[in-house]
């Protein structure tokens, strides 16, 4: 076996652990070791090179969770190519845009997006989980010689993820190889990842929060992950319960959370063999965190985008309880700043803009130099998250710079009027924007979904938060909805919420 090149671990472990699980596929069941993976990766290696796939093409995935995703990222690193992993919820005219700017030569989808496919692209390998037969096993079985592993650095692309832009199109965020090490390095040691870590992945990965927290770092460490093909908040518990599939550790955007802690299920799951639970993405409502507290699992924050690989901050096990709320310090291998809107560092306890440095950081945007050369100031990345520090340096985000309004001269930060809407019982998911007010520019509208069958007027809300804070952060008035709309992470789409209910969405703070 020849030696492999440092950014391919499935290689390395396939030669050190064989017979390792690697990854279990839970929809299908099927299991691959680290020496199945990594043949079956030597395969794809050899038939995407006899396709003329070489060093810099992109290969574009459209698909649901499912191991493909890491047989083709590491085909392609083996090629020196770009892995381009497609957001399924887009429609056809948003997948057109991001086609026509990142190019690929071959799009490899699920068959449930044929229909999709086949409007997007002419080169086509499809993937059938249910089909041994499968054009995409066909390849597999071709037996095609895999060439030479590409020379390759740290600085070379191995990934373009496009982010959900606020406005206008989506921008490619470039991830380079030596992203995903320094992701891995940075984030395995505080998360306690080992060769015996066993991770429930469960967040879509097209997604950074997916593919790197843990998936990646798990592997680095030649660990073992499981995948759900989609989340369902019962099945997870189930699960997370079952002794045999001995689940260590989780990582969530803050709504699988919610979804779990609010199922009937959740009291009985037995949840005593995670390790580390980890929860990034967006503020975390307190309910949310003391909910899973109540039943011994301390989550654990992290803070991250898909620029920073995604890692950037986050909360060791040890201060989960006692710093609750924090997204914990900088990660080992990077920087931070917390600057006001003219650039200087702000004082302690003060709010103000994150930036972030180091070898896990983007270092632009596909085809975009002008976006790129607006995203840093001397090297360093604008985050648009506002956050502040505390007197031992754990970093606390208060919201989306963007998301935050003024009403009346003062800054209101809607994830903090979001944790006092959570502490009423009968409020099943809540948002808060601002919207334009005669009198104080703007001021604050709930959004609220019932709980099924509890009543709640608007009425209860105001008196509630009345009590809880000042009175320019309570809301002027509550809206009441069947659901929030969010992203395929789980986010909750204030913009889609402004567009609603204001008209537009509002520009950028600067």
């Amino acid at each position: 076996m020849p030696v492999p090149p440092y950014y391919d671990w499935i290689a390395h472990h396939a030669h050190r652990r064989p017979g390792q699980l690697a990854i279990n596929d839970l929809q299908t069941n099927r299991t691959s070791t680290y020496a199945e993976l990594h043949r079956r990766t030597d395969r794809l290696t050899g038939w995407l090179a006899g396709q003329g796939i070489a060093k810099g093409d992109r290969v574009a995935l459209l698909a649901p969770n499912c191991p493909e995703y890491f047989e083709l990222q590491f085909a392609c690193g083996r090629l020196g190519a770009i892995m381009l992993p497609l957001n399924w919820r887009l429609t056809v005219p948003e997948l057109e845009y991001i086609l026509g700017d990142a190019t690929p030569k071959l799009l490899v989808h699920d068959r449930s997006f044929s229909q999709q496919a086949q409007a997007l692209s002419k080169s086509l390998l499809e993937i059938d989980p249910e089909d041994p037969n499968s054009a995409y096993e066909r390849a597999l079985a071709s037996n095609a010689p895999a060439p030479a592993y590409a020379p390759l650095t740290h600085d070379d692309i191995g990934m373009i993820m496009y982010t959900s832009g606020t406005t206008g199109h989506p921008k490619g965020a470039i991830i380079t190889h030596g992203m995903v090490f320094w992701n891995a390095v940075n984030l395995g040691i505080p998360a306690l990842i080992s060769p015996q870590t066993v991770q429930l992945v469960i967040l879509p990965l097209f997604h950074s929060g997916g593919l790197n927290c843990y998936a990646h770092p798990v592997l680095h460490a030649g660990g073992t992950i499981l995948i759900m093909r989609a989340f369902e908040p019962g099945l997870a518990l189930d699960y997370i319960s079952d002794p045999k599939l001995g689940i260590t550790h989780f990582f969530g955007v803050p709504a699988p959370y919610q979804f779990m802690m609010q199922h009937p299920k959740f009291q009985s799951a037995d949840l005593s063999r995670l390790r580390i639970s980890g929860v990034g993405g967006a503020p975390c409502a307190l309910a949310i965190l003391e909910g899973w507290a109540a039943r011994g699992v301390a989550l654990i924050q992290g803070w991250g985008m898909t620029e920073t690989s995604p890692a950037g901050t986050m909360l060791d096990a040890a201060d989960a309880i006692r710093k609750v709320g924090s997204a914990g310090k900088a990660m080992m291998h990077t920087g931070i700043r917390i600057v006001d809107e003219a650039g200087r560092d702000v004082k302690q306890g003060e709010i103000g803009e994150l930036l972030i440095k180091g070898p896990n950081i983007t270092p632009g945007y596909w085809n975009k130099p002008e976006a790129t050369a607006a995203a840093f100031t001397d090297g360093w990345l604008h985050t648009g998250d506002a956050c502040r520090m505390d007197d031992e340096g754990f970093v606390y985000i208060v919201d989306r710079w963007k998301d935050m309004y003024i009403s009346g001269g003062e800054n209101v930060y809607p994830a903090e009027v979001e944790n006092v809407l959570f502490e009423l019982p009968q409020v099943a998911d809540a948002a808060i924007i601002g919207v334009p007010n005669e009198r104080w520019g703007e001021v604050g509208m709930a959004i609220i979904v019932r709980k099924q069958g509890q009543s709640l007027q608007e009425g209860d809300v105001i008196r509630h938060c009345l009590g809880k804070l000042a009175k320019f952060k309570v809301p002027q008035s509550v809206t009441f909805v069947d659901v929030l709309p969010r992203n395929a992470t789980g986010k909750v789409l204030k913009r889609e919420l402004r567009t609603q209910f204001v008209g537009a969405d509002k520009p950028a703070i600067t």
